[in-house]
């Protein structure tokens, strides 16, 4: 049984005579009964009475004219569903970032939306750690790093620049200084990330190579809980620039650069190099592109 077939069963039920379905589907007669037998055959029932004239069903046959229309109903659909894909008017974008590299990947994500508003961008917060393997395993189509990929089979985009600083609150003794050490800031009380982070990591080993001071008060789950525990003056924090753009905006934060801690940032988006991407991903990615040329003044 295929959908061929059941389109000329449609004819013949719809028509009410094998001559008139043939006319409609621009076949001979012979070659419409044909596909009918074998459809009967397939089936092991008479569909058609051929004692009536008047092309009349029998059981057997309404009950396959029910199945038969929406069987091709979901074909059209498909079809359709597919064409949409193709024309991204549908369609998925799964993205693989940690809460800091969420703000950097905004800025490409409003303008992949501006372009394609009916495809959904389904953003997971994911350690960087297993961000390459999951891209590679096709978990998700993206990933999002502030490392350069070692894996192979991964490329990568560079999608935005970096750096951390020390968020105070604005009437802080040390909130308009042009930066700090690495020192002043350990002699602060921190307020830290409880996840741990490349970067959290590189910052600790540091103080322990140089056997210094930090002094970690508060651990917090979420980036925003930490901007509002600096606005209350709980302690300072060590967190990337572009995550506080806004507060620091507003006057609500003040940035303050800590010399050997900078760790300049290149955040750029991770692919499977070499192999075949969905409709959707690859226009994020062509987006992304463009957005990285922007940047950097191509």
């Amino acid at each position: 049984m295929d959908l061929a077939t059941l389109r000329v069963f449609l004819a013949v039920a719809g028509e009410r005579s094998f001559s008139k379905a043939a006319a409609r589907l621009h076949r001979t007669q012979p070659a419409v009964s044909q596909a009918v037998r074998r459809l009967e055959d397939d089936l092991d029932e008479l569909l058609f009475d051929r004692s009536a004239k008047d092309g009349r069903l029998t059981e057997a046959g309404r009950v396959l004219l029910d199945y038969a229309e929406r069987l091709l109903r979901l074909s059209e659909e498909a079809e359709g569903a597919v064409r949409e894909l193709r024309d991204l008017r549908r369609g998925l974008v799964t993205v693989g970032a940690n809460e800091a590299a969420t703000h950097t990947l905004l800025a490409v994500v409003a303008r992949f939306r501006h372009s394609h508003p009916r495809i959904q961008v389904n953003v997971r917060r994911i350690p960087s750690r297993l961000i390459g393997a999951e891209v590679l395993q096709r978990s998700l189509d993206f990933g999002v790093l502030t490392f350069s990929p070692k894996m192979p089979g991964l490329g990568a985009v560079t999608i935005g620049d970096d750096e951390l600083v020390m968020l105070v609150h604005p009437s802080h003794a040390l909130a308009k200084r042009r930066r700090i050490s690495a020192e002043e800031f350990g002699r602060q009380p921190v307020i830290a990330h409880n996840e741990s982070s490349p970067a959290r990591e590189r910052v600790l080993r540091l103080f322990e190579r140089r056997h210094a001071q930090l002094d970690i008060r508060l651990a917090l789950p979420s980036l925003d809980a930490i901007k509002r525990a600096v606005e209350m003056k709980l302690g300072v924090a060590l967190l990337p620039r572009r995550c506080a753009l806004a507060e620091i905006a507003m006057g609500q934060l003040a940035a303050v650069p800590v010399t050997e801690l900078r760790l300049p940032r290149h955040l750029r988006l991770v692919y499977r190099h070499g192999v075949a991407l969905s409709h959707a991903a690859a226009a994020f990615l062509d987006e992304a592109r463009h957005y990285s040329a922007s940047l950097h003044g191509h």
